[in-house]
């Protein structure tokens, strides 16, 4: 596999397929850290996770249009206003699908499952009846454009480096949320031990539907960096869910830490070997890997002690 290439190509493959990870694993802990709040703290299996990306990309893609059309002027800084747009369209779908649908269904994990599944096929039906099946494509600012050479052979996209900062920002973020702030204590309460947290006086369904609500915010925030490397469709998500739980799971449910190590871990690995074998070798290879590590260690790679 590696005799047709000298040290030298090998280097530059290595390192360029190291950086595409690195942007695999942007979008990765983007997507996990939503999904590693809401399955990790609440318990719920959320199927949807992936519309909810998309639905950030749909209204990246809108927001980008209007300001090409309308505020051309401004349109180099309409990427900042479409996260902020899409977090809050992701977050207040969120809230509503938690009040009607997700509220009656605590400690039914399976029902959860099923639940969240066909809303994800009518989601997928709703973008397919608005937006079309094809997919569509943002135009990139001028500034997010080319690459950046470190070498002869080896180039640094612009738009992967803004993709890998807005996930160092937002996994900061969800850090002082989750272990600074009165918030995240609260969380972790209701987590623990709900009848207790609501005994002294914690409003654990007005907590529960903010919790899904920021979760599925941050799918949409990973939707909007998800249209810079990539076109959007509306089944995409279903591209990522996958990846997404098992991120989750292999770097422990409730682990910030855990959630960041193993998404990290599995983009390298299917970058690499995505190079050197089929997509669908380096995937299947990768869940054989993760699944032979989980039966010696099924709690996953970082998890909580938590005293019952």
């Amino acid at each position: 596999m590696f005799a047709d290439y000298s040290w030298s190509e090998l280097t530059a493959i290595f390192a360029m397929q190291g950086f595409a990870g690195l942007i695999l694993f942007s979008v990765f802990v983007l997507m996990a850290l939503g999904l590693a709040i809401i399955f990790g703290q609440m318990g719920v299996i959320n199927m949807a996770h992936g519309e909810f990306m998309i639905l950030g990309a749909y209204v990246t893609y809108l927001v980008s249009i209007f300001f090409a059309e309308a505020l051309p002027a401004l349109f180099p800084a309409y990427f900042f206003i479409a996260m902020i747009l899409a977090f809050i369209a992701a977050g207040a779908l969120g809230m509503f699908v938690e009040w009607a649908m997700i509220r009656h269904l605590y400690k039914r994990p399976l029902d959860t499952l099923l639940a969240t599944w066909g809303l994800s096929l009518i989601l997928q039906q709703v973008y397919r009846s608005v937006f079309g099946a094809r997919e569509v494509g943002v135009t990139i600012p001028d500034w997010m454009m080319g690459s950046l050479p470190l070498t002869d052979m080896i180039e640094i996209p612009i738009n992967g480096i803004f993709v890998m900062v807005l996930a160092i920002g937002i996994s900061v973020g969800v850090y002082v949320m989750m272990y600074r702030s009165r918030w995240g204590q609260q969380v972790r309460a209701i987590n623990q031990n709900r009848v207790m947290a609501g005994a002294v006086g914690i409003n654990t369904e007005w907590t529960d539907r903010m919790t899904y609500g920021i979760g599925c915010g941050i799918a949409g925030v990973a939707g909007s960096a998800f249209t810079m490397i990539g076109s959007t469709g509306p089944t995409a998500g279903q591209l990522y869910i996958v990846d997404t739980f098992l991120v989750v799971v292999f770097g422990g449910a409730a682990s910030l830490l855990g959630t960041i190590a193993s998404a990290f871990t599995i983009s390298q690995a299917q970058s690499i070997m995505e190079f050197f074998l089929s997509g669908s070798m380096a995937k299947v290879l990768t869940l054989l890997v993760v699944i032979g590590i989980l039966m010696l260690r099924p709690q996953g790679l970082f998890a909580l002690k938590l005293r019952k």
